[in-house]
């Protein structure tokens, strides 16, 4: 069990006057069985009232609009979370073969989640990786995850800039490269296609040895907090995460922030503006993570 202070800054600069903004975000950790948001609070400059409801998927949505002009916005979010340890899935679990026995059953409950999408087309390329998945499995559903996870892991490279926000897992398999999204998506398509419902998971990754603000930091492959993963549906066993960037379990070390069934819909933030189309000049995010004794 793991109890962490969070602080996510996200800065706009423009170089000329803008309004009417209008902005949701989803910073709040989830509320689960594995976790529990002790405590949140957000806040923006120039500053302004929020609402707050919860999406199709249980997350927590909080909107905010600026209508004066303004050449800068700060959103601040500070929240307390505590998580735990999941148990793992059996190694031992159902064999392959009788997964295909429960598919209609499955896309009865969970059509949205095995059905192809935009960002996760089922294509030849993404069949013959979940094929290869099975064959270096152990036989069962849970191998076959385990293997699909090495299988991402060990083939393609993190490499930022080598795909975009918008990407599909297309433009990964061409290059064999990306970042954690890609690598989500990716796990998102190689389950799906073997009938396994799967989702998005956007979130944190908080290195093991945070402790202070000049804590030493353990790298992380992606890991500078801000992150994404997935999770899958086991027959038997529930809902489980897998972190292919990192090769691993999803651990107390992972906070979520957000599910969907893709990236679009976990998005830390969203939002339009009016003023002139060049006005825009950056953005910059900070993320400070300690864990709480």
């Amino acid at each position: 069990m793991n109890r962490y202070r969070l602080f996510h800054i996200t800065e706009f600069q423009y170089d000329g006057p803008v309004s009417e903004s209008y902005n949701e975000v989803r910073l709040r950790p989830l509320q689960d069985e594995m976790q529990s948001c002790l405590s949140f609070r957000l806040s923006t400059e120039p500053a302004s009232s929020t609402s707050s409801y919860l999406d199709f998927f249980g997350n927590w949505v909080h909107q905010f609009n600026i209508l004066r002009d303004h050449r800068s916005l700060k959103i601040e979010a500070e929240c307390v979370v505590l998580v735990h340890a999941p148990k793992p899935p059996s190694p031992d679990g159902m064999p392959l073969p009788q997964l295909a026995t429960m598919q209609e059953h499955l896309a009865d409950e969970f059509f949205d989640l095995l059905a192809p999408s935009v960002f996760i087309p089922h294509t030849r390329e993404l069949s013959g990786l979940a094929e290869l998945a099975g064959l270096e499995s152990n036989g069962t559903v849970g191998g076959f995850v385990d293997a699909a996870v090495n299988l991402i892991h060990s083939r393609f490279k993190y490499e930022k800039g080598a795909t975009h926000v918008n990407s599909s897992i297309q433009d990964s398999l061409e290059s064999r490269s990306g970042v954690c999204q890609d690598f989500a998506h990716l796990l998102i398509g190689l389950a799906r296609v073997r009938g396994l419902p799967a989702r998005y998971v956007s979130g944190y990754l908080v290195p093991k040895k945070t402790a202070a603000q000049d804590a030493s930091v353990e790298e992380v492959i992606g890991g500078q907090a801000s992150h994404a993963w997935t999770e899958i549906y086991i027959p038997g066993a529930g809902w489980h995460g897998f972190d292919p960037t990192n090769n691993k379990l999803a651990g107390s070390e992972h906070i979520s922030v957000a599910v969907a069934r893709e990236q679009d819909k976990a998005s830390p933030l969203s939002g339009s503006w009016s003023g002139d189309a060049n006005a825009f000049d950056r953005m910059e995010i900070s993320v400070q993570v300690v864990h709480l004794a």
